[in-house]
């Protein structure tokens, strides 16, 4: 997670859908599945691809136990 930090301040990343998507996805190997949530949504709202925003939020619902 701390790696993932110092990429935020890349242009070329900053704001970018993936880097939430990353970091929800280690959230959620480390056992922490409401703090995955949250950033998989994020993720989703963020792209503008409907397969990747579908995934990402198929990802948070299953989480969430939606």
């Amino acid at each position: 997670m701390e790696l993932l930090t110092s990429l935020d301040s890349d242009p070329r990343l900053a704001n970018h859908h993936r880097l939430d998507a990353v970091r929800a996805h280690l959230l959620e190997l480390a056992g922490n599945p409401h703090g995955a949530v949250r950033l998989y949504r994020a993720a989703a709202a963020k792209t503008t691809n409907l397969a990747e925003r579908d995934y990402l939020a198929m990802q948070a619902a299953r989480l969430a136990g939606e």
